[in-house]
């Protein structure tokens, strides 16, 4: 079910927008209109994000995304195009109804993490809920259990100078959670950390998602980050969405030369997973007769969703086949070491060249 759906969405900066708009549904370029002192910062973006998924958006900067977060929660109007919640359309609302919104469905975290050194950390998680009217007590209550959730159970009295960068993040993370908004809107909210950080920061909030269940819409320049968090992924270019799909879809076909010149030094193993190279069992590869191929015998039994790095091991001690089972624990399909070696050499096919 779809949760937040954005369409046909542009953003123009300059003079006469709309007839700027006008321009490029004729077919104008972005550098026609820079010419003429206009910016269009995203053109015609469409999308929806269903519901409990993180959907990343990712471009270099300049391709938009930043703004495409912004005209989603109403911090930017769009010059064209609506953006509907649940169905509601967002751009129709007024001001108060927008900041009603935002207040209670849907939170923000930002790159840089926007704390109150004034505030101690549990201030900070409560702050949404302050702004909200929420009582102290129950915003400290519902605050605590938010830093709790994020690993910061024990520094609510601390000052947020004296967290590293992580735990800083990790309070701002706490702030949105405390809200108990269905969407979380994160712009870049990682890309200022350390490598190491900047992973456990990945873990974390791919742990939260499976407990939670939260929707989230992810802004990232990172291809690796989109891969690792994303469950489907926007690939913005010159203020377009040029490719929406699953992290598979966009590593094995790339829908034109600038996505593929961005996945090829993509770790193929870390990012295809057994249920997407499985083959259908047939009884000649498990033919008893065959050399670790008989019926029911498997070097190893996994999920459809687990990665090809993880194959390496059981493919070491046995040339049987692994087995790849459906989210009931059924039998789905099988994955030969022939079958492995075969999907880590394929080059992906560009279907459309741009």
């Amino acid at each position: 079910m779809s949760r937040l759906r954005a369409e046909h969405l542009y953003k123009v900066f300059g003079r006469r927008p709309e007839a700027a708009v006008q321009r490029l549904r004729d077919g104008a370029g972005r550098e026609e209109l820079r010419a003429d002192g206009i910016t269009a910062a995203v053109i015609d973006a469409s999308f929806e994000v269903r519901a409990g998924e993180i959907f990343v958006v990712m471009g270099l900067s300049g391709s938009g995304k930043s703004t495409l977060l912004r005209m989603l929660n109403g911090l930017l109007d769009p010059t064209a195009g609506r953006v509907l919640y649940d169905g509601r359309d967002l751009t129709a609302l007024s001001p108060r109804e927008l900041r009603e919104v935002r207040s209670r469905n849907i939170s923000m975290v930002f790159q840089h993490f926007a704390l109150f050194p004034h505030r101690s950390v549990l201030e900070n998680a409560a702050y949404g809920l302050e702004v909200r009217g929420v009582p102290r007590a129950e915003r400290e209550e519902r605050a605590a259990e938010a830093l709790e959730l994020t690993g910061l159970g024990g520094w609510e009295r601390s000052w947020p100078d004296e967290l590293s960068g992580g735990m800083q993040q990790r309070v701002g993370l706490a702030r949105a959670l405390a809200t108990d908004a269905d969407l979380l809107l994160m712009d870049e909210s990682f890309s200022a950390l350390d490598p190491l950080i900047r992973r456990d920061m990945q873990d974390q909030l791919l742990d939260l998602q499976k407990r939670l269940k939260k929707t989230i819409v992810f802004i990232t320049h990172d291809l690796n980050e989109a891969m690792r968090l994303g469950d489907r992924i926007a690939v913005m270019r010159d203020g377009r969405i040029v490719q929406n799909g699953t992290a598979e879809d966009i590593l094995v076909r790339p829908a034109n030369d600038y996505v593929a010149s961005f996945i090829q030094d993509v770790d193929r193993t870390r990012v295809l997973t057994a249920g997407s190279i499985m083959e259908k069992p047939d009884p000649e590869r498990l033919d008893p007769e065959r050399p670790g191929g008989s019926a029911g015998e498997h070097a190893a039994t996994v999920p459809s969703g687990t990665p090809l790095a993880e194959l390496f091991a059981p493919f070491a001690h046995s040339t049987a086949p692994v087995a790849v089972t459906d989210e009931r624990g059924q039998l789905a399909g099988i994955v030969t070491r022939e079958r492995l070696l075969a999907a880590l050499g394929e080059q992906p096919t560009t279907e459309v060249t741009a």
